[in-house]
């Protein structure tokens, strides 16, 4: 790992939203190099989806840095027509629910709308190949609202990789998906070539989304960073995230109590 491929880079993050006394995020440092496929962990409310809007310049620490390519990520960073352009491009965020992403009358429209925002060429290619690419062909003359939830998802995918963003940042993808269409996104995804950060509370998907994973705990502060197997033989973290409970269970006349993970997805 070398400086050259860091993309992203955080520092000490602290973040505290007013209606709050304690911070959603403490001293969370991490980085994040090209082409790596990440999986963020945590309990509901432990700061997941702050820390993706963090990432994506929608939200900004009290305290501590985070950087895109060296650059750091701002307030007045993001006032600079030439970096926020690039950034806007490169870092894209699939939103949890994806009605607050879609906004234009058609498909169509709403995958050629980056690109066109940013000036990019051969557009019509762009969305059908992108169309194509998610199942979306049939459906780019219909209005997105009338889709079902799992085609609003991939009309949001969509539209992010017609930019042909460097980063991927996935907030809950599978949280309001059938297991039909959670197996089509995985496979998709591994697929990708970009760099993933991927939230999600499920820990049976967690290996079929990234090869590294990160764990807020409850407090709020990053507690594990490294590989899935080695987080699930340590039972400390898992519980000290909220992602392991222990309850009773009867078999007849017997009764014994065991570990179970959560998967609330």
């Amino acid at each position: 790992m070398t400086d050259a491929t860091v993309l992203l880079q955080v520092t000490g993050l602290t973040h505290r939203y007013p209606e709050q006394a304690q911070p959603i995020l403490e001293a969370v440092s991490f980085s994040v190099t090209a082409g790596e496929k990440i999986v963020l962990l945590g309990a509901n409310g432990t700061g997941k989806s702050t820390l993706l809007k963090i990432l994506d310049g929608l939200e900004f620490p009290q305290a501590g840095s985070y950087a895109y390519r060296g650059q750091a990520v701002t307030h007045r960073s993001l006032k600079d027509k030439k970096f926020a352009r690039q950034f806007r491009r490169e870092v894209g965020f699939l939103f949890q629910h994806p009605d607050a992403m879609l906004f234009n009358p058609t498909v169509s429209e709403e995958i050629a709308f980056g690109p066109r925002q940013m000036g990019l060429d051969k557009i019509p290619e762009r969305v059908a190949h992108w169309a194509n690419a998610l199942g979306l062909s049939a459906h780019l003359d219909s209005p997105p609202f009338r889709l079902s939830g799992g085609e609003k998802q991939k009309v949001c995918l969509a539209a992010l990789l017609a930019l042909e963003p460097a980063v991927l940042l996935l907030d809950e993808p599978t949280a309001n998906l059938d297991p039909r269409s959670t197996g089509w996104l995985v496979d998709f995804l591994q697929d990708l070539p970009m760099t993933t950060l991927i939230t999600t509370h499920n820990l049976s998907l967690a290996g079929e989304l990234g090869a590294r994973t990160l764990v807020l705990s409850e407090q709020h502060r990053l507690i594990y960073d490294g590989p899935l197997d080695s987080l699930l033989c340590d039972q400390d973290s898992l519980l000290a995230a909220n992602l392991l409970h222990r309850h009773r269970h009867r078999h007849g006349d017997l009764e014994h109590r065991h570990y179970h993970s959560h998967e609330w997805d």
